[in-house]
């Protein structure tokens, strides 16, 4: 059986290094003349442009090159490099949250939740890395279009540019978005507790591990599933408004 033990982890210092350089970027040079209040959540943005796409590739490669992926299959090398690089994107942001918004006790407690996932996966059982990339691809093959939704959404009030990127991408990122979690999400979560659940993973991934691997992934999508609909009804509100005020 093909294992991974820490003397492989110079990955994570070497990709959370990275990432630190290019927030260091995106806050003196790229937003450097942004609003001291919209700036830091910008540079956020600018280094997850650099996590979710990638990162969807990488672990599509990751998944598909593994002959014997499944559910309990053991951890390949090139996964491994995957669930290091998205390691070092969450303690970069994470990082972000403690120093910018330390109050936001949802998005830390989702980050938070997010490692122990992939750290569990990667450094404790070495197993389950099919299941977990796959839930990364769900979650960040929105990330694109949610990042640049977000950057317009912060200068839409001041910037006409930013004002038509927001309207008109709106309604288009919304249904993606709705989509992936409201539907792709819960079907493989279904798979994963159909498989999890009838104990052939025992004997690799303990039971009090993928039930906490289901928990945090069933909050998550809970969570944004709440998102997305607040969106779609403040949505329509706009429209409304703007269809009234027209008339």
């Amino acid at each position: 059986m093909e294992t991974f033990p820490f003397s492989s982890i110079p990955n994570l210092p070497l990709f959370f290094s990275m990432f630190l350089i290019l927030y260091s970027i995106a806050y003196s040079i790229v937003f450097r003349n942004w609003s001291p209040k919209i700036r830091p959540e910008a540079c956020s943005c600018f280094i997850s442009l650099f996590h979710g796409t990638p990162a969807v590739f990488l672990a599509t490669f990751a998944i598909f090159s593994d002959q014997n992926r499944g559910f309990s299959s053991p951890n390949t090398k090139t996964q491994n490099l995957v669930l290091d690089y998205s390691i070092a994107y969450f303690l970069t942001d994470l990082l972000h949250y403690l120093i910018f918004f330390p109050t936001d006790v949802l998005f830390i407690g989702h980050h938070l939740a997010t490692l122990f996932v992939f750290i569990t996966c990667r450094h404790v059982v070495f197993h389950g890395s099919y299941a977990i990339l796959t839930l990364l691809i769900l979650a960040e093959v929105t990330s694109f279009c949610q990042n640049v939704w977000t950057l317009a959404t912060a200068r839409r009030h001041d910037n006409q540019l930013a004002a038509k990127v927001y309207s008109n991408l709106s309604p288009y990122f919304y249904a993606f978005y709705s989509v992936v979690r409201g539907i792709f999400g819960p079907f493989f979560l279904y798979q994963m507790g159909v498989f999890y659940s009838s104990g052939v993973a025992d004997n690799v991934i303990p039971r009090w591990l993928w039930v906490s691997w289901m928990c945090v992934v069933i909050t998550a999508i809970g969570v944004s599933i709440l998102w997305i609909s607040n969106l779609w009804v403040e949505l329509f509100k706009e429209k409304k408004a703007k269809l009234e005020k027209e008339l």
